[in-house]
């Protein structure tokens, strides 16, 4: 039984039992009774007439994505508009359809392939850090393997340095190119923007903001072709850069380190801007960080950006010691993602939370968006559009002596660099935030 027959099956049971009180009333005044078809049509009046003065009965009680999957057109439904919001997203709005029906808001049986598709994927992207180390504890449970297991954890454990050698060897383009990924991109979507085009002569430090819960832009965008990357910036090698502590997970360190992921320490960052490339020392090389890290993951609310930068100034000296330039990304939409407790609301789990970081190197956001049945609970993200913005290079400097660089210098290229992150966050603001709740921030 379809959402809109649930809807008005009671209208026309509340009108059937009107009628049947007025023939009752008008037998009982001697009144003749109205025929079958006249009732019909009396019922059909007042229900044309119900739905005239009550429109969004008949879509209420479906939503954005359900009435899209049918094929009707959102700009010309005015109801379908007001519940997918501003953004164009179809996260479920918590004044309208959500809190009138009292529970959580199932998905609808008739979804196409394609949908299917792109929430497997992005399923298997959210939970592959899961999906390895199951593997590898089913293999740990067979002693067939033992023998090849213990050097494998002794290797990754002590000796591999592949994570920060900068020499890129295990990259696969193959495996970045994947049609799998396309699909992924198309979730939410995401496109990729470029503010002007970027010199293979020089190597470049790709500043990503914001960091949000999982950064999905900055993988979609650096880690895979699915963006075009190699396509908006020929020649350019971008390596994604991620915590150390992840390259020595089992398994998953593998396919990390064939995505042309790396390790954001400080060794590896050096190595990658320092060998290789067109001349040997790293021309025409790329790495991207997130620069706000796990503190900022913990202030990524829903339709505001604030990012923890001031007192962030390592990549800064980074870029001067190595003599890359310093490209500013700004995410629209990556904060969007998800939804999280405000942990500032809470200090005992807001202390948790740091003392987690501290020891750890990582943070726990207690965060939630929408589950593979469901558009309420789960840890898939919401489909919210993301535009990643790359901004217009910062020339750098070089000064080889990491004890004399300039601190002076290093304030100015920050404040440049801060400059035109607001350049960014002012001219597309209006066109990918439209429905921010306040101004691009920057704290601590």
């Amino acid at each position: 039984m379809s959402t809109s027959s649930i809807v008005k099956e009671p209208v026309a049971r509340a009108l059937g039992e009107s009628l049947a009180r007025q023939d009752a009333t008008a037998v009982g005044q001697g009144m003749p009774l109205r025929s079958n078809k006249a009732n019909l049509a009396a019922r059909d009046s007042r229900s044309q007439s119900h739905r005239k003065s009550h429109p969004a009965d008949d879509t209420e009680s479906e939503s954005f994505e359900h009435r899209n999957w049918k094929g009707e057109n959102p700009k010309h439904n005015h109801n379908a508009s007001q519940l997918r919001g501003a953004s164009g997203n179809t996260r479920p709005n918590k004044l309208g359809n959500r809190e009138k029906r009292g529970g959580i808001h199932w998905a609808p049986l008739n979804i196409g392939l394609e949908r299917r598709l792109q929430t497997f994927v992005v399923l298997c992207h959210t939970l592959t850090i899961a999906i390895f180390l199951t593997c590898f504890f089913f293999t740990c449970a067979i002693p067939l393997f033992w023998p090849i297991l213990i050097p494998y954890l002794v290797y990754i454990s002590l000796f591999s340095t592949t994570a920060t050698s900068g020499t890129l060897g295990r990259r696969s383009e193959f495996l970045r190119s994947l049609r799998a990924w396309s699909i992924y991109v198309s979730y939410f979507p995401a496109q990729l923007h470029r503010s002007e085009p970027l010199l293979p002569t020089r190597k470049y430090i790709f500043g990503y903001h914001p960091h949000g819960i999982i950064s999905h832009g900055a993988f979609a965008a650096f880690a895979t072709e699915a963006l075009g990357f190699s396509r908006l910036f020929p020649e350019i090698t971008n390596t994604l850069l991620t915590l150390d502590s992840n390259f020595r997970i089992p398994f998953y360190r593998e396919y990390a380190l064939a995505m042309g992921l790396a390790s954001v320490s400080r060794e590896s960052c050096e190595n990658l801007l320092t060998k290789g490339g067109a001349d040997g020392e790293g021309m025409g090389r790329a790495i991207t960080i997130v620069i706000g890290g796990a503190r900022e993951s913990l202030d990524a609310l829903p339709h505001s950006i604030r990012l923890v930068l001031k007192r962030r100034k390592g990549f800064i000296k980074l870029a001067i010691r190595t003599g890359a330039d310093l490209v500013p990304v700004l995410a629209f939409g990556e904060n969007d993602l998800y939804e999280q407790v405000r942990s500032d609301h809470h200090p005992l789990i807001h202390k948790f939370q740091m003392l987690i970081k501290h020891t750890m190197g990582f943070t726990i956001p207690l965060f939630h968006a929408r589950g593979v049945f469901n558009y309420d609970v789960g840890l898939m993200p919401y489909r919210c559009p993301l535009n990643i913005v790359v901004g217009r290079p910062i020339q750098v400097i070089q000064q080889h002596e990491r004890d004399k660089i300039d601190d002076n210098y290093v304030n100015e290229l920050h404040a440049r660099y801060v400059s035109e992150l607001r350049r960014l966050w002012d001219q597309w603001k209006d066109t990918f935030a439209k429905d921010r709740v306040s101004e691009l921030e920057i704290i601590s």
